[in-house]
């Protein structure tokens, strides 16, 4: 008798712990062992519109630094982590795992940095379930290396009040080529002291509006100081002093390799 009474515990338990119906996960992101997946959709024409700054309702309106806008085939899903591992830690694996493949960050944030985690979840992603804590949330926005440039991934990790973790993906596939996006300065610092080194191998000779970001980034620390390595190093060094970035802090590494290495000094 008490076997057949856990019989249908057991299958309504496996049951609730399946994926959605009809879902699947991204090609270029493996999902992290042990999370499912508890939301999934997909649209084709959407129009989305992603944060390039921390996000606050001013007046009615949302406000932030800058933006990404773009429309085309659009696919969104949410995973529930498993209670073992934190969503910081999630979101972090995810994010190396898809600048392992060369994608470039156009924006990263976490925490407090990034406004309120009530906007995010309702008005950015229309998704309630990601509503948590200020604190415990993080955001990034990455572009595709070729060929596939002209597709965007946002991540988006939370925790809620009941402790429950949940990492939100979504794949938009522009309908039009997009034009160029340089990621903010701030995201450019955290990604530098995070990794201790930033690699542009595009970038050959300095360009203005590089060289003016760069110089923006580098002096959001007037502490960290840095070597500069490519076949055009020296160049950017002149470019960077000329944006007030102190000569002190730029080191000349290697003067070899396809274009720009920063790496920290410790």
């Amino acid at each position: 008798m008490r076997l057949s009474y856990l019989l249908p515990l057991m299958l309504v338990s496996a049951a609730a712990t399946a994926d959605v119906t009809g879902s699947r996960d991204l090609e270029m992101l493996p999902r992290f062992p042990g999370s499912e997946i508890v939301s999934f959709k997909e649209q084709t024409d959407q129009e989305r519109l992603y944060p390039q700054g921390t996000i606050r309702r001013i007046s009615g309106r949302l406000r932030y630094e800058r933006e990404v806008l773009v429309e085309g085939q659009l696919t969104a899903i949410t995973y529930e982590l498993p209670r073992t591992h934190s969503a910081t830690e999630v979101f972090t694996e995810m994010r190396e795992a898809l600048q392992d493949q060369d994608a470039h960050i156009l924006y990263w944030c976490e925490g407090r940095e990034c406004g309120s985690s009530s906007l995010w979840a309702n008005s950015v992603f229309g998704n309630s379930t990601l509503y948590g804590s200020d604190d415990q949330q993080a955001y990034a926005l990455l572009r595709l290396a070729e060929p596939n440039q002209d597709n965007l991934i946002a991540l988006y990790s939370i925790t809620r009040g009941n402790r429950r973790a949940y990492l939100h993906a979504e794949l938009l596939a522009a309908n039009q080529p997009l034009a160029q996006v340089l990621p903010t300065p701030a995201t450019l610092s955290r990604q530098l002291k995070s990794a201790g080194e930033l690699s542009l191998p595009t970038l050959d000779a300095p360009q203005d509006d590089w060289v003016e970001l760069l110089a923006r980034s580098l002096n959001l620390d007037s502490t960290l100081r840095v070597s500069l390595s490519g076949a055009q190093a020296e160049a950017w060094r002149e470019a960077l002093i000329e944006q007030r970035v102190r000569a002190a802090r730029l080191e000349i590494g290697e003067s070899t390799g396809d274009g720009l290495r920063i790496d920290v000094l410790r």
